[in-house]
């Protein structure tokens, strides 16, 4: 092949449907007052990661409230995890189904309800709660790309940069306030259950779009009809490449969750107040910025992504290797090498489903694929390496096992970065 992409264009989750005459009439209404629209995008992208990072920082006392073990704990984050990808299978069916706007209004209801599930008195809540927040955070992360390619196609790299950094800033203020949050309102509850507010105010302001986008349609009418048959374009399943390119999402998916799920922890059980090492998370969740916008725009001007999957595979083993040797005297370090190098890892795991497929229709199809097979994976991650560390009593040998889940990364990336084409 020859030739350079100078970008990658946005997977669009709405490729395949083709919206009925009244709701696309409703559809170009919404367009000539964008106001609204941009800030329901804003909104619901700094929730998509909210209610997920302030948990982290919680985790202990989350376990130490209802008497759980590292293992039963970690599902609090693993169980999210699952349901993000079983909710990707669901999010396009739901689109077709009722519209991008009313199921993304609805996913903010969930999310909302689904939060404050988090708190209820039963430990049972709790883990239905997860399952809940996850799903409606699945709907968001399928459906968000498409609507912002549909409705902002000439500024759709501008959005796409605008939806990203809504996204990590709301993880970062969620992961940072956490502690302080939980000092000021009286417990973890009161912390975890304050982004229910945010999550709220976003489901207010997509409210109108949900129903001038529907207005006009008859009652049980669809809001769209596929536009191909499902099985057109390559086999995906039987191709070596596109598994590659959906495990190298799931395995730096992995990594990404384990921290999410125990880097504070690993921080205070070597000394660390709980606060600072809120603020160390919170930190490499920022830091995740510069990593996910310079690594896809350096992907899509080279023909081959090799030298980039080991370069931000070796910046996270980096940083993997300074939590064993130094994890509080080098934190502030380790979190930047983690951090972009996590940014720069998913970022490249996204170009990849673009530049290794013929056209947007199987990119649309890969898109899936990875997130569904790759939030499965990624769920593993936290509970194995809880109950790694409930049963050796420390952190050498789950931190040892992340890198070898690393190694793993290298070798998916030099075989996703191949410039080849699925099913070519």
């Amino acid at each position: 092949m020859s030739g350079t992409r100078s970008e990658a264009p946005l997977i669009d989750a709405e490729e395949d449907l083709t919206p009925a005459p009244p709701v696309a009439a409703a559809r170009r209404r919404l367009r000539a007052h964008p106001a609204l629209l941009l800030l329901g995008i804003v909104l619901a992208s700094l929730n998509m990661r909210a209610a997920l990072a302030g948990v982290s920082p919680l985790v202990s006392e989350i376990g130490t409230h209802y008497h759980l073990a590292a293992t039963a704990s970690s599902l609090v984050t693993t169980i999210p995890l699952v349901f993000m990808g079983l909710g990707s299978i669901a999010a396009p069916k739901l689109a077709r189904r009722w519209g991008t706007e009313t199921v993304l209004c609805g996913a903010l209801v969930l999310l909302c309800g689904g939060i404050l599930l988090r708190i209820a008195p039963p430990v049972v809540a709790l883990f239905v709660g997860c399952a809940v927040v996850g799903t409606s955070i699945a709907l968001l992360n399928v459906l968000m790309p498409g609507l912002i390619k549909r409705d902002f196609p000439e500024k759709a790299a501008g959005m796409t940069a605008l939806y990203s950094t809504a996204m990590i800033l709301g993880a970062t203020v969620s992961a940072a306030s956490a502690v302080p949050l939980e000092n000021a309102l009286g417990g973890w509850q009161g912390s975890l259950a304050s982004w229910a507010l945010l999550a709220a105010v976003a489901a207010v302001v997509w409210i109108p779009q949900a129903l001038i986008a529907r207005r006009g349609t008859h009652h049980g009418q669809a809001a769209a009809t596929p536009a191909h048959a499902t099985e057109d374009g390559p086999k995906l399943t039987r191709s070596p490449l596109a598994w590659q390119v959906t495990l190298f999402m799931g395995s730096q998916s992995l990594i990404a969750y384990v921290m999410i799920a125990w880097m504070p922890t690993v921080f205070t059980d070597h000394g660390m107040s709980k606060a600072t090492a809120g603020l160390v998370f919170a930190f490499s969740t920022l830091v995740q910025m510069a990593g996910s916008f310079v690594v896809p725009m350096l992907a899509g001007r080279m023909r081959r992504q090799r030298l980039l999957a080991v370069a931000v595979t070796a910046l996270m083993a980096c940083g993997i290797v300074g939590l064993l040797v130094a994890p509080v005297a080098g934190a502030w370090v380790w979190a930047i090498l983690l951090g972009i190098g996590q940014g720069g890892a998913l970022g490249l795991a996204l170009t990849m489903m673009v530049l290794r497929s013929g056209d947007a229709h199987t990119a649309a199809r890969l898109s899936g694929m990875a997130q569904t097979w790759g939030y499965l994976l990624a769920a593993a991650g936290p509970l194995v390496l809880g109950a790694v560390h409930q049963a050796t009593h420390g952190w050498t040998v789950p931190i040892v096992l992340l890198l070898a889940v690393c190694a793993g990364l290298v070798l998916l990336g030099m075989g996703a970065g191949r410039d080849r084409k699925i099913g070519a």
